[in-house]
């Protein structure tokens, strides 16, 4: 039967209230959000996704219908299609809606219409750090008066979910490159907090990545629009000539936003915001780690160019605790200390490597998960470096995500090359694994983007 490829640009026709709507992948973390922005603003929405994960239970329970599987059956009777950047051509899904003219879109076409409809959206983006500064900004903003529109890839405490819809003028957005999903957005200010070979399965090279950071800042305003580059990371500083009201925030001298004073007390910063040689705010952060000093810079910066007096900087983050899976606490087994983290790139797990050392722990005992063949086949090398900085690693075979096993590499294959670590194929064997090891005054650190985070909870239990 011939597949019939439609397009429909004016994405505002089907994202209007009453219409149908069907999300695939739902369960992904800018998804299940989107999802529950579109149900609230009383589209009926659907979705499905390829596993039962917490995600999708708590859009069930939202009253939002979610299959597990996906099926050509779901294209049948709905008004457009929503597309995650995981979404392959051949999804059956796709093929169908292709098939019978329903209209196709990416999450980042709905992304950017939503974000279209404020007078102001910061996006932040970045190889790293991105949900952690997005939830410092969120914090400091719920400390106005502006009551923002927020997405964020993980969950926030202080919401409660990954979103919030508001009444005012102002959409705080974490931004994704990966697949370009940023080109889509509609940013007042861009926040750049660094820039990294990463998504390697996606971009040809640095220069690529760079390339398109590059064009996702030049989508601000030319007269009205700001762009904010941390001064420390170089890659960020590459855009530094761009033709835009340009702002830098960092550690290292020179840079406009800047710490006085900074202390590090058992690993967290105390510090005063400067900007361009003036008092702006006194912090003192509930979050360890000199990578977490940057975060909170580049998010003062943020506040700074919006208008947000300095007051509300010093609230907001100091209520900061974290957000979700980032060097998360959850509780102690035989007297060491249990943490999960997202960390699935070098330098994130150098970084929270480092942090967690700065806190005093005797040993940091790790529990990782490589995600997708391509980034670690890519990355190999370093994942070896960083791996090495901690004490015991105990490796799972490798989440595979949106790939298939075609590249010849594997977790156990990293195991070979540190002397310690020790590859598991299963979750059960590296939680009794951590609990054997564990002693007290350890930390228990089970890190990665897949489901290691069960390891965490069996501890726990």
């Amino acid at each position: 039967m011939e597949v019939i490829v439609t397009t429909h640009p004016d994405i505002a026709t089907y994202l209007s209230g009453g219409q149908r709507v069907h999300l695939i992948g739902v369960g992904g973390v800018s998804m299940c959000p989107l999802a529950e922005v579109l149900s609230s603003r009383g589209l009926s929405v659907s979705g499905c996704d390829h596993i039962q994960s917490d995600a999708v239970c708590e859009l069930q329970e939202h009253g939002i219908t979610v299959s597990i599987g996906h099926d050509a059956s779901h294209a049948h009777g709905v008004d457009c299609i929503i597309r995650s950047a995981a979404i392959d051509d051949d999804n059956p899904e796709v093929v169908e809606a292709r098939r019978l003219g329903v209209p196709l879109f990416q999450r980042s076409q709905a992304l950017g219409y939503l974000m279209g409809g404020y007078a102001r959206a910061l996006c932040v983006a970045g190889t790293h750090g991105k949900t952690t500064t997005t939830s410092m900004a969120t914090h400091i903003a719920l400390c106005t008066d502006v009551d923002p529109t927020v997405m964020i890839g993980g969950t926030l405490p202080l919401i409660g979910t990954g979103y919030r819809v508001g009444a005012g003028d102002l959409f705080i957005m974490e931004a994704c490159e990966y697949c370009n999903s940023f080109l889509d957005f509609l940013p007042t200010t861009a926040l750049i907090l660094n820039i990294e070979a990463d998504h390697l399965d996606y971009f040809r090279d640095l220069d690529d990545i760079v390339s398109s950071f590059s064009k996702f800042a030049l989508l601000t305003p030319e007269r009205t629009g700001s762009v904010l580059l941390c001064h420390d990371d170089p890659g960020a500083m590459r855009l530094a000539a761009l033709p835009r009201d340009i702002l830098t925030f960092g550690i290292a001298e020179g840079a406009d936003v800047y710490p006085e004073g900074l202390s590090m007390e058992r690993g967290m910063g105390r510090f005063a915001v400067h900007v361009k040689g003036q008092f702006y705010a006194d912090v003192e952060l509930k979050v360890p780690g000199m990578h977490n000093v940057t975060n909170a810079l580049g998010a003062a910066a943020a506040a700074w160019q919006l208008g947000f007096p300095g007051d509300a900087v010093s609230r907001g983050l100091g209520t900061f605790r974290g957000a979700t899976r980032r060097l998360e606490f959850l509780g102690e087994h035989k007297q060491a200390t249990v943490a999960d983290d997202h960390a699935h790139h070098p330098t994130e797990i150098e970084v929270t490597f480092k942090a967690a050392r700065a806190m005093g722990y005797k040993r940091i005992i790790c529990a990782y998960q490589p995600y997708t063949y391509t980034r670690t086949l890519a990355l190999f090398d370093d994942f070896v470096d960083v791996l090495g900085l901690a004490d015991v690693v105990f490796l799972s075979e490798i989440c595979a995500a949106r790939e298939r096993d075609i590249y010849g590499i594997s977790a156990r294959a990293l195991a070979e090359k540190l002397p310690n670590a020790t590859f598991f194929d299963n979750m059960e064997d590296i939680a009794s694994a951590l609990s054997e090891a564990a002693r007290p005054g350890d930390l228990l650190l089970t890190m990665g983007t897949g489901d290691i985070w069960k390891v965490a909870q069996m501890l726990l239990r």
